[in-house]
């Protein structure tokens, strides 16, 4: 009798009287698989998510231990298995191992190589002004950063909190993992979680900031870039970007490598993998893991409910930085620019580019906008990653 009370005092349902936050934590869970599965909102990296947050708060799951990590270290000595500060002995389990690639900054990088392979650069090299309009959307990270130190957070977390603005899941991640770790699991949710509804959250604000007139501006067909340009610009890039902001480096280079095994043409097989294998593999480790980390213990708290607000007025001050730039460009151009193509700065790569075309659309039937948008997308993707490395070298 003795042996079958211990074993029911070991399950699961006699430990989750002890934590009921953890029910909360199943209901996040619920609705992130909702969103990606029913809605179709980024379900490649969402359900990854949201499957490492079930099996990390599923009462004596102990899959992720938390102390491997603290105080923002790895402490590799417990991994070898020397005791922690309580005397406890850990075994590292799966997930305590995938977590190493996060933390040490290896699938973000990684993910971006897979970006770079599938990223078309040449609306950008075709319109070189919609690199201003990456730039512009930039604009939440840093105002975002601003009311997040207003609200009492740190100069590392504020930073961690404010790149959630640039739509870029892997750069959040990376610069979270440096900068504030302790904040990963809210920042990585809500920062997926806002990208997944991008379609949601920009129209709004896109129709806000535009008359009926200035949506439906007609633009001129881009030049074609030749391949030369495109086997160029990934070396100037990583070049300039380097020697500007070294902490974007690891971001830059990868992404641009990725792309020059798309441009060049003597790559293929490496190219396939790149867009396949290897950015697959990593979205699945990256998923579980950072899902993992959002423990009811770290996730439920004030901080969390003010990161996800900021998550928002980030998405929302990016894209009205990307329209109001191309409104005001329009003051000097002879060829108008439609402001649209300006909320896709953000680096929701094709996404906001897409959500540009359907709003432009629906104004004018005959109107495409998506290979213009694409341009400030790319740009996005590149000005993301330099914002990262500024506030890495600012605070790391």
């Amino acid at each position: 009798m003795d042996t079958l009370v211990n074993f029911l005092h070991q399950t699961g349902f006699y430990l989750l009287g002890e934590n009921p936050k953890v029910l909360i934590m199943l209901a996040i869970v619920c609705v992130l698989a909702y969103l990606a599965i029913v809605k179709k909102f980024e379900p490649l990296l969402l359900l990854p998510i949201a499957f490492g947050m079930l099996v990390t708060n599923l009462p004596g799951s102990e899959i992720f231990h938390e102390s491997l990590f603290a105080g923002g270290h790895v402490h590799w000595d417990m991994f070898g298995g020397a005791a922690g500060e309580d005397g406890t002995v850990i075994t590292p389990g799966l997930i305590d191992i995938l977590y190493l690639g996060v933390k040490l900054g290896i699938y973000p990088c990684l993910i971006f190589i897979g970006v770079g392979a599938m990223t078309d650069f040449g609306p950008l090299l075709a319109n070189p002004k919609s690199l201003l309009l990456g730039a512009a959307a930039q604009l939440g990270i840093f105002v975002t950063f601003i009311g997040a130190r207003a609200l009492g957070f740190t100069g590392n977390e504020a930073s961690s909190i404010g790149i959630i603005g640039g739509a870029d899941g892997p750069t959040a991640i990376f610069v979270t993992t440096k900068l504030a770790p302790h904040l990963l699991g809210p920042i990585a949710v809500a920062a997926y979680s806002y990208m997944a509804l991008v379609p949601v959250i920009q129209p709004p604000i896109m129709k806000l900031l535009t008359t009926k007139h200035e949506r439906m501006i007609v633009m001129k067909e881009l030049r074609k870039v030749s391949k030369t340009e495109k086997i160029i610009f990934p070396f100037v890039v990583t070049a300039f970007v380097a020697m500007l902001v070294p902490s974007a480096t690891p971001l830059i280079a990868c992404l641009m490598l990725g792309n020059l095994f798309r441009e060049c043409g003597v790559t293929e097989r490496l190219n396939k993998t790149a867009q396949n294998e290897l950015i697959n593999i990593t979205t699945i480790f990256l998923g579980i893991s950072v899902g993992a980390t959002a423990t009811a213990e770290t996730f439920i708290s004030v901080s969390t409910l003010k990161i996800i607000i900021m998550g928002v007025i980030a998405f929302g001050f990016g894209t009205a930085g990307g329209v109001l730039l191309a409104k005001f460009m329009n003051l000097f151009l002879r060829n108008k620019i439609n402001p649209l193509i300006g909320s896709a700065g953000v680096s929701a790569v094709p996404m906001a580019a897409r959500v540009s075309q359907v709003v432009g659309q629906k104004e004018n039937p005959g109107n495409f906008l998506l290979m213009h948008a694409m341009g400030p997308n790319v740009a996005g993707v590149i000005g993301s990653a330099i914002a990262a490395g500024v506030l890495i070298s600012l605070f790391g």
